[in-house]
């Protein structure tokens, strides 16, 4: 399923890496997050090199919204309460601050990528209690919030809470545009980091400084960032046809529509679940909802997206554990990724650069856990239920899954995941994720085979399409 990014788009090719190399900085990861490090770094001085597993721009980049915001969502008076009232001021001026930093590159280096201003806004359908506190939390961290009573929507609203002067764009176009002035290796996956050195399959890269920018961290530890975060999936159309707005929008309730244009078109998104516990149907569920709210639009195209979801609601930015100097990590971006690239850019810039900024702490992987999220202990049990499934029987039998279904075999032996295509051919793949062991789920929707524990996937045949995993499931044979 590709993107209305991927739709015709065409990203120019790069080598992959062969020999041994050196560079003032390495970042791993030619994502939105990567190359915007890799390109302030750039302009700071530094020589800086980027690997790549794939191509550029081919992971969470591509499947995108778009939207370049400071409001992510009701996390002002979140923040406020969980943390305090400077915590909330810090991550609102570096979000604002991202904001106006992808205005400058935009203008300075020309780059056509459909960069729009627009005001931003989160809406609920029934009472407005959590939208006058965020407003008063909004303002009181600094931003020129406002509260509305009606909007451009196909529906009656009870109230939103808006910030003017955000934006949205072609995140492909503009991420083109940056990777031509990088020095980036493509097909380069790193595999160790160890005394400043990156290795991949073919070559090394010795560097100073090595940012990790991989979606979700490869290495385990330090950092452990497979026990403090967990990744989650997301339904997004495009139609054409649907009644204009002007502005990007997104409700307060779980599970609820947003909204955003682009070049006379309509963004629709819908539904969050945990990666590998894919309840199916999610298009169709996100097709009926669009219906009713536009009932003469067309569907261009249809794609999932996946992100990291941090248990305090802010990301990881800084060393990549409390004794690593020279080895940093951005992750944990939540639904907010755009953003919060453009804060990891800066900060990391800052931080290799012997510059303070003022919110470093609150961005630091080694600050403090809050009491008050459950998070941890709900990924704990994730993990736990992931590993209990291997003493559970197989659910199926292979001659009774029909095309275009899945289910857990036995085979030879083996308890194996099974996918029968349109043609009747089934492939067989190992269901013992090669992170950590987590047993894959089923994916309907998109047809993959996803890990609940930490969010790897992998295709029928169990090729990577997500990490943290580095490698592919052990083949099966096809049957045919």
């Amino acid at each position: 399923m590709q993107s209305i990014w991927e739709k015709g788009f065409d990203m120019p090719g790069r080598d992959a890496l062969r020999g041994d190399i050196e560079a003032d900085v390495l970042v791993v990861g030619a994502g939105i997050a990567g190359v915007n490090c890799a390109y302030r770094m750039q302009r700071a001085g530094l020589k800086v090199v980027v690997l790549e597993a794939e191509r550029v721009g081919t992971g969470a980049t591509s499947r995108t919204t778009g939207k370049i915001t400071a409001q992510h969502g009701l996390i002002y008076d979140l923040l406020t309460r969980s943390f305090d009232a400077r915590t909330a001021e810090l991550y609102a001026r570096a979000n604002q601050n991202a904001v106006e930093e992808y205005a400058e590159i935009v203008a300075r280096e020309k780059i056509d990528c459909d960069f729009a201003r627009a005001d931003n806004f989160v809406f609920a359908r029934e009472g407005g209690e959590l939208l006058e506190a965020e407003f008063e939390a909004m303002r009181a961290a600094g931003l020129d919030a406002k509260l509305v009573e009606k909007t451009e929507l196909p529906f009656p609203v009870a109230g939103a809470v808006g910030l003017s002067g955000q934006a949205h764009f072609h995140p492909l176009k503009y991420l083109r545009a940056l990777a031509e002035k990088l020095e980036i290796y493509e097909h380069s996956r790193v595999r160790t980091i160890e005394d400043g050195v990156a290795r991949t399959d073919a070559g090394s890269v010795r560097a100073r400084d090595i940012v990790v920018a991989t979606h979700f961290p490869f290495i385990n530890a330090p950092g452990y960032y497979f026990l403090r975060m967990h990744q989650e999936r997301s339904a997004v159309m495009t139609l054409e046809g649907a009644s204009e707005i002007r502005g990007m929008y997104i409700d307060e309730a779980d599970g609820g529509l947003s909204f955003r244009p682009q070049r006379g078109a309509l963004l629709v998104g819908s539904g969050s679940w945990r990666t590998g516990k894919n309840p199916g149907n999610q298009f169709s569920e996100l097709r009926r909802k669009a219906k009713e709210c536009y009932p003469d639009a067309r569907e261009i195209c249809a794609w999932t997206s996946q992100d990291c979801m941090p248990q305090d609601h802010i990301p990881y930015i800084g060393k990549y554990g409390g004794s690593t100097e020279h080895l940093f990590v951005a992750t944990g971006f939540g639904k907010w990724g755009m953003s919060s690239s453009m804060v990891a850019a800066m900060l990391l810039t800052d931080r290799i650069m012997g510059v303070s900024n003022e919110a470093a702490d609150v961005f630091s992987p080694q600050r403090s856990p809050v009491h008050g999220f459950d998070g941890l202990a709900d990924d704990v049990k994730e993990t736990v239920k992931g590993f209990a499934k291997y003493i559970m029987p197989p659910k199926d039998m292979l001659e009774d899954i029909r095309p275009g279904e899945a289910g857990t075999v036995e085979y030879e032996g083996q308890k194996l995941g099974a996918y029968r295509d349109e043609r009747g051919g089934i492939h067989l793949v190992s269901l013992s994720c090669p992170h950590l062991g987590c047993i894959l789920g089923w994916n309907p929707d998109d047809l993959s085979w996803d890990c609940p524990c930490h969010g790897s996937r992998f295709d029928i045949d169990g090729t990577l399409l997500d990490g943290p995993a580095q490698r592919n499931l052990p083949d099966g044979e096809d049957e045919t």
